[in-house]
Parts: C-alpha cells; structure tokens; sequence
C-alpha cells in the first residue's frame, strides 16, 4: 500500500480522543523527563485539573482531526481584513488555548485560509499572523519532539531550521515581520506547514511515521521514545 492510500484510509473522528485520553495521559506520565513536547501539543499533560481537561476534550471536537481531506489542501490567501475576521482570529485563540495548544492553522478549523494564530509563552499575548510567509530559515537545524492538536495522543520528531524570519498581516492588513528563534520558530513553520497542507507526519523520519499510522488505526496513543 503505498503512503497515499495509507493515509486515505486513515479517518479518525474526534469522539476517539476522549476514549484515549487516559491512555495518554498514562503515557506521558512515564515519558516524564523525555524532551518537552512542541507545538501544537498533541497530548494532555496529566498535572491539568479535570475542568481544564473537560475543557481541551471539548476545544479537540471543534477542531478538524486526521483524515479530514481539508489537512491536506492548501489555504488562500486572505483578502477582506473585516470584523469577520477578526471574530474568526478570536474564536481560534480560543480552542488555542482550551486546546493547550501554542498553535493554530485555520485549516484545523475547517477554513481554508492562510491564517494562523501563535502563544509561546504563557505570558504572551496571543499573536495573529495572516497570509503569512518565510522569507529566511537559518541551515542550523534541530531535532525536536512535536505534536498536532489535528492528531491527538500522537508525537513524533522534526527536523527544523532554528531560526526564521516570517512576513504577513495583523487583523487590520498591517505588514507584520517576526524574527524567531527556538520554539517560536517552531511553532511558526509548523502552522505555515498546515496551511500548505504539510502534517508532521510527513516531516518526521519513515519509522517513526509508520509508528504512527500504525497507532492511529488503532486509536492509541504513540510517542518515538516508545519504540
């Protein structure tokens, strides 16, 4: 079977996290002490209180899962920057957050829009970033575990470039330039990636890919410090 039909036969309903849930966070409880998780957050760290997890259970169901055809396309490009929008940039930041993701692509929401939203740190303020482009990326690269709030209970490891300078928009049409370092970078490409319709998945090394899909047919969890 070849990686297309592989992935096309791959339709994983959002209802499926709430089964897994306890099994994830069983999982990264004995992960503890590997690397830390990178965007989006792919699964629930277990010291969260129960609402706050009822809370990212519900935030997951509003978010598009692996399957979806929609993960897969490529968004365009925004071009009424209006109260819609902002309402859309808003409703995003969020399941962002009740999702305990650092990221979001409008894609994962459904909209096939070049359109993200970004939080690093928890004392940030939520950034938005429209029709946004990578000017640079450093050949300096590093390996990092990353997960996807669209693939829940999975993490794998990527290979990205550690720094990067990205263009776009605000919610106003203002030109907008962030130099990134580290995780913010990170984060950065990873959304860019969603809005190419690029998943981690096709980013990280074949094994661990393969570990993966596997774990999805079957609604468990994977991680490739597992293996």
């Amino acid at each position: 079977m070849s990686a297309e039909d592989e992935t096309a036969t791959l339709s994983e309903e959002a209802a499926a996290y709430a089964e897994g849930m306890e099994r994830a966070e069983e999982a990264l409880a004995a992960a503890a002490g590997e690397p830390e998780v990178e965007p989006e957050g792919g699964e629930a760290p277990s010291h969260f209180d129960e609402e706050t997890l009822k809370r990212r259970e519900a935030a997951l169901a509003q978010i598009v899962q692996y399957g979806d055809p929609v993960l897969k396309s490529r968004a365009s490009d925004v071009t009424e920057f209006d109260e819609a929008l902002s309402e859309e940039i808003e409703r995003m930041v969020h399941l962002m957050k009740d999702g305990l993701g650092v990221g979001l692509a409008a894609t994962q929401v459904g909209r096939l829009r070049r359109l993200l939203v970004f939080q690093t740190n928890a004392d940030a303020i939520p950034q938005e970033l429209v029709n946004p482009v990578i000017e640079w990326l450093s050949d300096e690269t590093e390996v990092a575990t990353e997960g996807c709030l669209s693939i829940p209970r999975v993490v794998v490891e990527v290979d990205r470039p550690l720094h990067a300078r990205v263009s776009g928009q605000d919610r106003s049409g203002a030109e907008v330039l962030i130099e990134a370092s580290g995780h913010e970078a990170r984060v950065l490409q990873h959304e860019i990636d969603h809005l190419d319709g690029v998943l981690i998945l096709d980013r990280t090394e074949r094994k661990q890919r393969k570990g993966a899909l596997k774990a999805l047919r079957r609604g468990e969890s994977y991680s490739p410090h597992e293996d």
